[in-house]
This record gives structure tokens, sequence and C-alpha cells, in this order.
């Protein structure tokens, strides 16, 4: 199998932190203390989907949305800038090809700090190695 675990993580943090409303707001690992709101890459999870002699992969990427604005409208906001920078897109995936993405669920999760709103969400991705 074909690891595409770089490149997709290398495409995602590029495509959000080229949205003005996200820019310099996106994290792979958050340095301490990390200034509200902000966006952070969480797990990537790969499947092999090979057809017809091409090695294919499913994976699915979890993003986070953080925000201790006074109410959840700016967590919301953020979450919408991360779905229309990834939903269906045109993602270009370094060595793959075919490459679709997909807003599959999201959910607004209660963090034991309560001025902390938390969204979480993910994205199912299918690319074929060039």
């Amino acid at each position: 199998m074909a690891t595409g675990l770089r490149p997709l993580h290398t495409a995602v943090f590029g495509t959000l932190n080229a949205v003005p409303a996200l820019a310099g707001k996106v994290y792979s690992k958050v340095p301490e203390p990390a200034p509200y709101p902000f966006v952070t890459l969480g797990s990537i999870s790969e499947f092999p989907d090979d057809s017809h002699g091409e090695q294919g992969l499913n994976s699915l990427v979890t993003i986070h949305v953080w925000s201790k604005a006074p109410t959840q409208g700016e967590a919301y906001d953020l979450f919408a800038a991360v779905d229309a920078a990834l939903d269906r897109v045109a993602l270009t995936v370094s060595g793959f090809t075919e490459v679709q993405i997909k807003h599959t669920q999201h959910q607004v999760i209660p963090d034991p700090d309560p001025d902390v709103v938390h969204i979480n969400a993910q994205y199912r991705v299918h690319m074929t190695k060039e």
C-alpha cells in the first residue's frame, strides 16, 4: 500500500492556511499557549481501496475548531471557512490523482473548560496513486 499521510496532510494544511479567515490560525501541533480561535489538524486514517491494478486510498481527515468567544458564533464561522475550503474542492495531493474530498460529519463537543467551544469535523478523501 502506498501511504498518502504526508502529502495529504501537507495539502490540507496548505489549503486551510491559504484562506484569509484561517491564515495563521491553523496548526498541526498547537504551540502553548495558542491564541484563540484556532484550527488543528487531527488524525488521518487510511484504508486501501485498490481497483483494476491501481493503488487507491480512502482517508478520513479530522479537523478541530477551537474558540473562547462568549458565544458559539465565532467557532461556527471558523468551521464554515474550513468547510468552504475543503468540501468538494479540487485538492491537489502530491503523488496522487483523482483526489475527491467530501465533508462527512461534524459535531460541537462539550469541553472540560466551559469557556471553550470545540467543533470536530471529518472529511473523507479518496485518491489514486500516480
